[in-house]
């Protein structure tokens, strides 16, 4: 098998927190807990899971917004642990990312012209004034926007437009790979369906591959190739995403795809409702995370071993004691 785009291989990242003035005590949120999987050429990996799961933490790894604890990242072979200064700068032109909120991640002092523009300018791709303007226009019409909105500013655009300047801004630099953090999440639902078809046509167009980040089931079935579960910090089901859908293997996929609205009224489905919370991330229970609230947990074996993430079929991976 040939070499993956993107590799990532026992990832892990933790953040300290502070204790408090008497105990002085140090602890740790374990954001991110021995993540591994990959990405080819072209594929789409949906990652899903429950807010707070360490999803948006893994992508921004990823791309090193952030610095990974432990664990590797490599694209095309090449680990970009100890990449710095200009060859970072060089890497990020193969990865790139979609912010999950369109109006934060737009700087409302800049024209849209000026923000898709930043790339060109910072990786030298235009060089001239002329070739700068006609690049962004192309941008703006790939992503289905006028060429007259070039000088305008972020606060004249609707949210489903800002996302598509968002996007316009990830292609500029021609990357290989787009992080897509809950792109569509900040968004009308009539227009989430135009931005994941848009996602869907211009990954046709341009072979992109993306990681993309969400908790909206139907919307990860849609554009993805596989689909990774997330489960505080670790991923607990990674399938091809019609296997997935059809037989879901770990008690956690199980509850959430239940909990997905079927679009026929005559059609039912059990709910499975879970008990109790989702535990502390800075103290996670031991052994499977989700034991403690696990509808068919054994035990102690479920409570002091964890379950290592195994290919029970072709291309399924599930980590569950109970479920090889």
């Amino acid at each position: 098998m040939s070499e993956p785009l993107l590799r990532v291989s026992h990832l892990v990242k933790t953040f300290p927190v502070r204790g408090s003035v008497f105990s002085g005590s140090k602890e740790q949120v374990h954001a991110v807990d021995d993540v591994s999987f990959t990405i080819g050429a072209g594929e789409t990996l949906g990652l899903v899971g429950e807010s707070g799961c360490g999803k948006s933490t893994t992508g921004r790894c990823i791309l090193r917004l952030i610095e990974p604890t432990s664990g590797e990242v490599s694209l095309e072979g090449r680990s970009i642990a100890g990449f710095e200064g200009k060859a970072l700068g060089v890497l990020r032109r193969h990865m790139q990312i979609i912010f999950q909120d369109p109006f934060a991640s737009l700087n409302p002092r800049m024209t849209v012209g000026a923000i898709i523009g930043e790339a060109l300018t910072i990786h030298k791709l235009a060089p001239t004034r002329a070739a700068f303007e006609n690049r962004i226009i192309e941008l703006l019409a790939l992503v289905g926007l006028n060429a007259d909105h070039i000088r305008r500013y972020p606060h004249e655009f609707s949210g489903g437009q800002r996302q598509r300047i968002g996007i316009a801004r990830a292609l500029a630099v021609s990357p290989k790979l787009i992080v897509c953090d809950e792109p569509v999440s900040a968004l009308d639902v009539s227009i989430q369906a135009q931005i994941v078809n848009l996602l869907a046509d211009l990954q046709d167009q341009f072979g992109l591959a993306y990681l993309f980040i969400a908790h909206d089931l139907a919307v990860v079935q849609h554009i993805s190739t596989r689909v990774a579960v997330m489960y505080l910090g670790r991923i607990v089901e990674l399938a091809p995403v019609h296997e997935l859908y059809k037989n879901p293997r770990h008690p956690y996929t199980e509850a959430l795809l239940s909990a997905v609205p079927i679009p026929d009224p005559t059609a039912r489905r059990q709910r499975i409702r879970l008990k109790g919370e989702i535990p502390d991330p800075i103290r996670p229970p031991p052994g499977c995370h989700f034991h403690t609230r696990c509808p068919i947990r054994q035990l102690p074996l479920c409570s002091t071993a964890k379950p290592p993430l195994k290919e029970t079929a072709d291309g399924h991976w599930v980590a569950c004691h109970l479920r090889s």
